[in-house]
């Protein structure tokens, strides 16, 4: 009888979390402000990749910006555009890649400028070789950049979060981190295994009931930056689901960070395509991946194995 009535509750409960949530969806709620907090932004000196965007928008709501990128000259470049702003930012060197060198900048930040309230984890890189052709060690440092390092980050600073009871996770995977490809094996790998590892850290969160640290998964299309520069599906297609603008994507991502939106998809049709990886046959997803021309997009000009992209 105890179970029925669970049950019951648990069901009333989740339509209740349904309608909560289609209610948001109408009516967004506000974003909340950043004014003053500590954002942590990893692999920002792209002057191409949104990782300097995301600092950008910060900056324009008046956070105070970490940037950490293995490219000194780039994150000076990224740090000069948020000062214009007015906003205070700080870099560090720092191959996320590396666990030792990751706790070593986390306490320098610390020290420095304070605890971090928003973590981006945002570096990424790709080899765009198929598994066969690809050498062991970019194999590794594939999982270990977009992978093993969000392990670190998080260690790094999700302690403090929880002590002060504020704080946010924001970490940008991507749509191949939901379903995958042919020849992106090891970026589907690393992808697939950051996105079941935040939501793991989320599901941890809400089971110890720390409510003040909020965590968002951002997954979208292919984003037209040098990643994935010659990424495109079938050309008949291109209009209805071309490659994401940086700007319009980091636009997006920020309303539904600032609405503490747990996980985000662009464009929409992202849900539906995760969605049906997960109830289609595996015969089904193989004949509509080369209906859109997706079997063919991912060619080994995306990047190469000796020169690896990089977000």
């Amino acid at each position: 009888m105890a179970v029925l009535v669970d049950f019951l509750i648990l069901t009333a409960k989740v339509f209740g979390y349904i309608i909560h949530a289609l209610i948001r969806w109408v009516k967004k709620p506000t974003e909340k402000a950043v004014a003053n907090k500590i954002c942590l932004i990893t692999g920002a000196a792209s002057a191409t990749g949104i990782g300097r965007l995301f600092a950008l928008e910060f900056a324009q709501r008046g956070a105070t910006l970490v940037l950490w990128d293995i490219d000194r000259e780039g994150n000076e470049n990224t740090a000069r555009e948020v000062r214009a702003l007015g906003a205070k930012a700080y870099t560090y060197v720092c191959d996320v890649s590396r666990r030792e060198e990751v706790y070593g900048a986390a306490e320098d930040v610390r020290k420095d400028v304070g605890d971090v309230t928003i973590l981006v984890n945002n570096a990424g890189v790709v080899a765009g070789t198929p598994i066969l052709q690809c050498p062991d060690e970019q194999l590794e440092r594939t999982m270990k950049t977009n992978c093993h390092a969000h392990f670190w980050t998080v260690k790094a600073f999700l302690p403090q979060m929880i002590k002060r009871g504020n704080g946010h996770i924001v970490t940008i995977a991507g749509s191949f981190g939901l379903f995958a490809t042919g020849c992106l094996e090891d970026y589907c790998a690393s992808k697939f295994a950051v996105v079941g590892f935040h939501e793991a850290l989320s599901h941890e969160l809400k089971a110890k009931r720390i409510n003040g640290v909020k965590t968002t998964l951002v997954c979208p299309y292919f984003i037209n930056t040098g990643m994935f520069h010659s990424c495109r599906i079938r050309r008949e297609l291109e209009a209805l689901l071309s490659p994401l603008k940086p700007g319009d994507f980091v636009e997006a991502a920020m309303q539904g960070i600032l609405r503490n939106q747990h996980m985000i998809c662009i464009p929409r049709v992202m849900y539906l395509a995760a969605i049906a990886k997960n109830l289609l046959p595996w015969d089904a997803q193989v004949l509509i991946q080369k209906f859109l021309g997706l079997d063919k997009c991912l060619p080994q000009k995306a990047a190469t194995c000796h020169n690896l992209a990089r977000r």
